[in-house]
């Protein structure tokens, strides 16, 4: 795979320089190639975004799932199958996350939001990526997969460490961090079948009852895909979290108005999950020769499908780069689209929303004391956020 490149990944960046880059490319060249990490196609704006995510039978996801390439391990359903080998993955959790599950799960996730907030605040001012967002999804994923408390207590370990490891690129941590979730997702899988529990009320008992024309699921596809869906929810709220604090320090009237008007919250979390969407590695692979955005692109090319662009595309969302709570209905790309549309994001939104409410109502306002770390690919945003933080 031979291009010219028409743009060269940053060695560094700070909190706003990604948006000026996708902004530029969506500009003069949307469908960009980069020689960086492998080389790769860069997708930038909204409609090829979309065209990529739902013609599935062209731009495949079993070759390379993100750009970076990071998979150390087996496959791990259903992000790594097309359909509709997915579908069954999907569907074992989906019915977990219908909206009467997601209403149940609401004094739950308010409750666990107050538990590793309040301590955080208390202190008056520290790290707000390391002293809450890297702990608490974490711990909400421990609940919904019913770990008990030893294993919930290693997997926020061993979770918390593989998404350092990640975002730092630390691909020796990575792969032993990897191999530590696959251990603990084993152990759970074989617990399951020594004591089954009611696959109504538990994930990993009803992904061991699924049966397709009357087969089990195979046991090495299972356990991908529990190690898939114990990642699932770690990553991007770290990071998001983080970039809703930047955002919240750096426009106090914004903070101010969700401190005065709880009621906007839901729509607030709308547009800040647009204006800063945390995943911009997101990959599918092309299957065979293809125009996309003007350029040719040939079988066998990876090309990631940058949310964090496509959300602030000028041509779908006018006054892209502005917060405004004023928009109606927005066409997000944040959860991704088509048969790898993230499962779940009803889950996520209701983390994020409580984090959110919690957080401008026990503060009238956070200050940086430092500049951010950011994270790099596959993922957009901040690593570490010093706040100095008054309460109300």
């Amino acid at each position: 795979m031979t291009h010219d490149p028409d743009f060269i990944v940053p060695e560094t960046e700070d909190f706003d320089s990604p948006h000026a880059l996708f902004k530029d490319l969506r500009g003069r060249c949307p469908v960009a190639w980069a020689d960086e990490m492998g080389g790769f196609w860069a997708v930038t704006k909204h409609e090829d975004i979309c065209r990529v995510l739902t013609d599935w039978k062209t731009f495949t996801t079993t070759v390379q799932n993100v750009v970076p390439r990071v998979a150390t391990t087996q496959r791990r359903p259903p992000l790594h199958l097309d359909p509709p080998g997915n579908i069954p993955y999907r569907n074992a959790i989906l019915r977990f996350l219908s909206p009467a599950r997601i209403a149940e799960w609401k004094p739950v996730v308010r409750t666990m939001v107050a538990e590793h907030l309040d301590p955080y605040l208390a202190q008056g001012e520290g790290d707000i990526c390391a002293d809450f967002s890297f702990t608490l999804p974490i711990a909400l994923l421990a609940a919904f997969f019913r770990l008990d408390a030893e294993d919930a207590d290693e997997i926020r370990r061993v979770g918390a460490e593989f998404n350092m490891a990640l975002q730092r690129q630390d691909f020796d941590t990575l792969r032993e961090r990897s191999d530590a979730l696959y251990d603990i997702a084993a152990r759970l899988i074989e617990e399951r079948k020594v004591r089954p529990q009611d696959p109504d009320i538990d994930p990993v008992s009803n992904l061991l009852a699924v049966r397709v024309e009357g087969e089990a699921l195979p046991d090495d596809k299972i356990l991908g895909a529990l190690r898939q869906f114990l990642l699932v929810g770690i990553i991007a709220p770290t990071t998001f979290i983080g970039s809703m604090a930047i955002h919240l320090a750096r426009h106090p009237e914004h903070h101010a108005e969700l401190t005065e008007r709880p009621d906007l919250v839901p729509v607030a979390l709308e547009e800040l999950l647009r204006l800063y969407t945390p995943y911009r590695g997101f990959a599918r692979t092309a299957s065979h020769d293809v125009e996309l955005g003007g350029k040719q692109i040939r079988a066998g090319d990876p090309l990631a499908v940058v949310f964090t662009s496509g959300n602030r595309d000028e041509t779908v969302f006018p006054d892209a780069d502005s917060y405004r709570l004023d928009r109606g209905e927005t066409d997000l790309v944040t959860f991704g689209r088509g048969p790898h549309m993230c499962p779940g994001a009803p889950l996520a939104r209701l983390l994020l929303a409580e984090t959110l409410e919690q957080l401008t109502q026990k503060t009238t306002r956070l200050r940086l004391t430092a500049e951010p770390e950011m994270t790099r690919w596959p993922e957009y945003g901040p690593l570490s956020v010093h706040l100095a933080l008054t309460l109300r």
